[in-house]
């Protein structure tokens, strides 16, 4: 495996959430320097040396409410 692809949203209650598209990983913190350590750490917990991904990306979506 090349890449792992989280897709990061904000939580309800403050922090972010990182969930991966294709593993069962999921990981939150309350800042985006913090979250990205989070991904990194269960990158590692969740894979095999052998089965590492080479590439980490975060695809970070934003919510923004306006008036209409």
């Amino acid at each position: 495996m090349n890449e792992i692809l989280f897709l990061v949203e904000q939580a309800h209650e403050g922090g972010y959430i990182a969930r991966a598209l294709g593993e069962s990983i999921f990981t939150e913190a309350d800042t985006l320097p913090e979250l990205r350590l989070m991904v990194q750490e269960a990158v590692h917990c969740h894979f095999d040396e052998q089965d590492m991904p080479k590439i980490i990306r975060l695809h970070i979506v934003q919510e923004e409410v306006m008036a209409a």
